[in-house]
């Protein structure tokens, strides 16, 4: 008697289903310095000036600012160090201005990669955000030599403001980039309704104007000012830069002309709750791109 093979039936392969969330993301962070680099290395080729456009950005920003709002409003007259204190803000509105378009666009710029690699979707916002992050270090490098030559010392306070603000902006800036990436590639309309929200950070944040000038018009409704987690990041940054180059004699003559305090009261109780609700939005849109991420594919 013959033994008569079975046949088995056959399944067509698929890939694996790539691994999800941020902390694949952390475990895999030889792909993910491959693709910052690939990133970086993209955004400059073939270009004649390279990194230093990193610069020019930011600074042709910052003289548009300064001319306008500083030399034609003459509001340097009563912010001392006044460049400083526009600048400082200038680098954590961009760092999240950046994080937050870029990172919108980063599923679709890279859809030939996340259709074929087996790989956690979220390494494209997250590789935008460290991005971003790269191009603050020769900004912050430009404000520490300035800062230096105007007097400034680094103190314990001022480097955990440091520190807190840049968190914020990652916590913040990752969150958006997140949810947005993927509601992007069902509607495009989200790159553009980007745009459009990016136009009133600039004045929802005290860039511009100081933070004194908020208390004076709102008064005990200041508070609510802070609940805007960027406004919470540029205070803390200008905390850890700006502050350490004001005279004593210029803060006692601002507080008393505007009568209120030149920095918010508990800055660092400010700041600590602002990083803890980015956090729990980097949960929720964690919690949303995770359920979206499966049908992505299919759009794309």
């Amino acid at each position: 008697m013959t033994d008569v093979a079975v046949p088995v039936a056959e399944k067509p392969l698929r890939s694996p289903a790539p691994a999800s969330g941020l902390l694949s993301v952390l475990r895999q962070r030889y792909l993910l310095r491959l693709l910052v680099q690939r990133e970086i290395s993209a955004r400059y080729q073939g270009s004649f000036l390279g990194l230093l456009w990193s610069y020019i950005n930011p600074l042709t920003q910052f003289f548009i600012y300064w001319f306008v709002i500083g030399f034609l409003f003459q509001m340097h007259k009563d912010v001392p160090h006044y460049p400083i204190h526009l600048f400082a803000a200038l680098i954590i509105v961009h760092f999240f201005t950046e994080t937050f378009v870029a990172g919108t666009r980063s599923i679709m710029r890279n859809k030939a990669l996340v259709v074929k690699m087996a790989m956690p979707r979220e390494m494209f916002p997250v590789a935008t955000m460290l991005v971003s992050l790269y191009h603050v270090g020769p900004q912050m490098v430009i404000l520490v030599v300035v800062c230096v030559l105007s007097g400034w010392t680094p103190d314990p306070v001022g480097m955990l403001c440091l520190a807190l603000a840049l968190l914020i902006i990652a916590a913040i800036g990752l969150s958006g980039a997140l949810l947005f990436s993927a509601a992007n590639v069902f509607f495009r309309d989200f790159g553009n309704i980007v745009n459009v929200l990016t136009n009133f950070v600039r004045f929802g944040v005290p860039m511009m104007y100081p933070y004194v000038i908020v208390h004076d018009r709102f008064g005990r409704f200041a508070d609510l000012y802070l609940l805007n987690p960027l406004a919470d990041a540029v205070v803390l940054f200008q905390r850890a830069f700006w502050v350490g180059t004001v005279p004593d004699a210029d803060r006692v003559r601002i507080e008393q002309h505007y009568g209120g305090p030149m920095m918010p009261d508990h800055l660092i109780t400010h700041g600590v709750l602002a990083l803890l609700g980015c956090l729990v939005i980097l949960a929720f849109s964690q919690w949303v791109f995770t359920r979206l991420e499966n049908k992505i594919p299919e759009r794309l």
